[in-house]
């Protein structure tokens, strides 16, 4: 088995015809899904899953799951090698801040950035290489050609300067005649430009659904599965199929190790919070070895308040969701960065102890959001929709505690500690969150 990490790229969904790179198109509400898959946890560094017994967050679901598709998450291509994405992917893409203005350039520096600020060193590990990275036509040999202008070193040249940072490289390409930005797409041409990627020396492919041609979608992403798969190489596979035929459903057996849940994120909160919403009900369907991707971080492009921002990364985390910056790092404010290197709120996107984080309870526009953690602890997300503070409550036993008369409260944005009743209550800022870590006695 080859281990790939903590590391998978997220997919950024596009509409067929997408005006601009921050346009989102909402599509329909997802409906609510099995109970959250709760009965393992894994362990990183022995490479396993452990079933958990007695435990809250323990469903049918899970045990269904676990049968039914075996060796979670598991890819394997015709030399034996097994690609496992044991943990949520962690990197940065060019499409939310760049769009088709991405260049050569502009990748390598923010590579640059990524080891020079220390989100490497957390597990910031991908730089993938959005749309509009491909020249209009084929070359000759019917192989995908960088385009020339922005890329006059081609893309192997890009993947050895990123190898050598300690990195890894994500590619884009689309399961239709044509990609999101008119480009050439894969459909039909899926064993050769797979080859051409593996000899590129790609790390992840992010496979969009832009120009079908009226083909069912598990076929078109399915093929490049299997492309992919004959390689020989260890490359990481995004399908970003924007949750229009409930992908969560069947993508881990046709070779994903993540599934874009909805439709393209928008630097705004109505974009953030619609996002939100519908990863409500999906949590049966994520965890080591295939991940839920609600999209890439807009934090630090400008459309939201720093609050939002927050909650978005905690949410995310909360959520078990591929971590994806979003923003042009060369340009990053220290307030931005801090927001996406927080060690603490990081280690909760990267802990698999059962689920990934759910709803709890709403109440008006007030939300508590829990996942279990390792070590018997659970992180507790309090989230204010409102337009002015609010005092949230919640208990620790509603969020997967035993009862205790005291409990320890972190702070995971501000580091404070204290002691609390079983009712654990913040006084929470407009369109923010509270981010607790709640440990029993």
């Amino acid at each position: 088995m080859t281990f790939v990490g903590p590391h998978l790229e997220v997919g950024r969904t596009r509409i067929q015809s997408r005006p601009s790179p921050h346009q989102v198109t909402l599509r329909r509400t997802l409906p609510r899904l099995p109970a959250s898959l709760a009965n393992a946890t894994f362990d990183a560094q022995a490479r396993q899953l452990t079933p958990a017994r007695n435990s809250r967050w323990v469903s049918l679901a899970a045990a269904v799951w676990f049968v039914g598709f075996g060796v979670v998450g598991c890819s394997a291509n015709q030399n034996g090698t097994t690609v496992f994405v044991g943990t949520p992917p962690m990197g940065w893409s060019s499409w939310n801040a760049l769009g088709c203005a991405v260049t050569e350039s502009a990748v390598r520096a923010n590579a640059d950035v990524l080891v020079s600020s220390g989100m490497a060193a957390l597990g910031y590990q991908f730089v993938n290489i959005d749309d509009c990275w491909m020249a209009t036509h084929r070359g000759g040999d019917g192989r995908l050609v960088a385009d020339p202008v922005r890329f006059p070193s081609g893309i192997k040249a890009i993947a050895d300067y990123v190898h050598g940072k300690g990195l890894k490289l994500g590619i884009y390409a689309a399961a239709g005649t044509a990609t999101c930005q008119n480009l050439p797409g894969s459909l039909d041409h899926e064993q050769i430009d797979a080859a051409t990627f593996a000899e590129w020396g790609v790390d992840l492919l992010k496979y969009d659904n832009c120009n079908d041609a009226g083909r069912p979608a598990r076929a078109r992403f399915e093929v490049m599965a299997k492309a992919l798969a004959a390689t020989g190489r260890s490359i990481i596979y995004s399908v970003c199929e924007w949750g229009d035929n409930f992908p969560w459903t069947w993508a881990r057996a046709a070779g994903a190790h993540s599934w874009r849940t909805y439709g393209d994120i928008s630097d705004n909160w109505q974009s953030f919070t619609s996002i939100v919403d519908r990863q409500v009900g999906l949590e049966a369907y994520s965890g080591p070895g295939g991940w839920n991707d609600p999209d890439m971080l807009e934090i630090g492009n400008g459309g939201m308040t720093s609050e939002e921002y927050r909650a978005q990364m905690s949410l995310w985390a909360l959520l078990n969701a591929p971590l994806i910056a979003g923003n042009d790092l060369r340009s990053m404010s220290a307030e931005t960065r801090n927001i996406l290197t927080n060690p603490a709120v990081i280690a909760v996107d990267q802990d698999w102890s059962g689920s990934q984080g759910r709803r709890i309870a709403v109440t008006g526009l007030s939300e508590v959001w829990a996942k279990p953690m390792k070590g018997g602890s659970a992180a507790l997300v309090l989230f204010n929709r409102d337009a002015h503070a609010v005092q949230i409550t919640a208990s620790a036993p509603s969020i997967g505690l035993s009862q205790a008369s005291v409990y320890g409260i972190r702070d995971l944005w501000t580091g404070d500690r204290r002691i609390s009743p079983a009712d654990i209550s913040e006084l929470v800022p407009s369109h923010g969150v509270k981010m607790l870590l709640v440990s029993p006695p």
